[in-house]
Parts: C-alpha cells; structure tokens; sequence
C-alpha cells in the first residue's frame, strides 16, 4: 500500500484551518466546522493511520489515528452543544473539554519527542500543537482569555499552514521519488535502537 501521510495530513491541516477561522474571529459558529472535523479531522486521519498500521509505520498510525479520534470528540462535543442529540439542560458542562485537551497536551508531548526525530517541519507541528492545546485549555477554563485565546487562534492557525506544506511536501516528493520541498532532517538528539554500550576501560589503562 502506498504512503498515506499526504492524506492524513492534509486532514489534520483543512479542519484546522476552518476551526481557526472561528478562533480568529473570521466566521462565527461551530454548526458548519462539524462536517470537516467529522470527515477531515477524523475519517482522513483514522483512515491513513490504519493504512499506517498496515506498513508498520509506527508514528504515523499512532499520531494520525489519536488526532482522528481527537476531532471525533470535538464533534460530538459541538453537536451535543447545539442540541442535535437532544435538550442537555445542567447535565453539560463544556469545561470538560478543557480537561480533555489538557490530556491531549500530555499524549502530545511524548509525540513532540518522537517528531524531533521524524523531521523539521513535523517537529514544528507539534511544538505548536502543544502551545495551541494547553491555550486552548486556559481558555476555556476562563483563565486569561485575552492571552490564551489568541495565542491558541494562531498556534491553530500555524499548524494547520504548516501542515499543508507538509502534505504538500510529502506527496510531490513521493510522486517524483526525489525531495521536491523539504522536510528538514531530523534533530539527532536521540538515536533509535538500544543505548549505545559502554565497555569500561582495563584497570591498567584507566589508571
């Protein structure tokens, strides 16, 4: 099977920059996101994850497929805020999304550690991906609204460009089979495999 990151990506990058429209000020609502973050954010990703899962593609299927389930959430979340499943009245509170995005920044760390050693440009996602969660998280906790919620508008806003660049990216250099638009190499703060062994020096020539 070929390569399903451009798909994945692209996903993660079209429901990013609708939801950002909205985080910016630039529309209004949430009724209208619902469809890209179903079909998008989530059947796009979780999609390209189980094709990564197939070809063994390890970072890809797990990041790809936790963000798929993330979106679902948020559109199950938005839906059930407007009403769609029916009257919620006291039983809802939509700060439990903030302590869900607060769960999401710790998963999201540890994937910020693998990205380092994926490339560049997905090291920068998720750098920002992990200033938008927390942000958002603030936000909707009601904590220094005036910082956090444009700080998360444009953290939002830069992973979903970012991400285009990197679908971009990903599918020309596949399709030519060269590097067309760069990734950037890997950081090379931590080799893969096992830690590196260390023989002690004989006694004779430590001394």
């Amino acid at each position: 099977m070929s390569d399903p990151t451009a798909l994945g990506v692209f996903g993660l990058s079209m429901v990013t920059f609708v939801a950002a429209s909205a985080k910016m000020g630039w529309t209004t609502g949430v009724a209208y996101l619902i469809p890209w973050a179903l079909f998008l954010g989530s059947l796009a990703q979780i999609w390209a994850s189980m094709v990564d899962f197939k070809k063994s593609n390890y970072f890809g299927a797990i990041v790809l497929g936790a963000y798929g389930l993330f979106w679902i959430a948020v559109a199950m979340h938005w839906a059930i805020s407007l009403g769609w499943l029916g009257e919620v009245g006291a039983n809802a509170d939509p700060k439990q999304l903030a302590f869900a995005c607060i769960g999401y920044f710790i998963f999201s760390l540890f994937i910020m550690v693998a990205a380092f050693e994926a490339n560049k440009v997905f090291a920068v996602i998720l750098v920002l991906i992990n200033v938008l969660l927390p942000s958002l998280a603030l936000s909707i906790l009601g904590v220094n609204k005036e910082l956090f919620g444009p700080l998360a508008a444009w953290s939002e806003l830069g992973i979903s460009l970012l991400g285009f660049y990197a679908a971009g990216a990903v599918f020309l250099n596949n399709f030519f089979g060269r590097t067309l638009l760069p990734l950037g190499k890997p950081l090379g703060l931590i080799s893969k495999g096992p830690a590196p062994v260390v023989t002690p020096l004989p006694a004779k020539a430590a001394a």
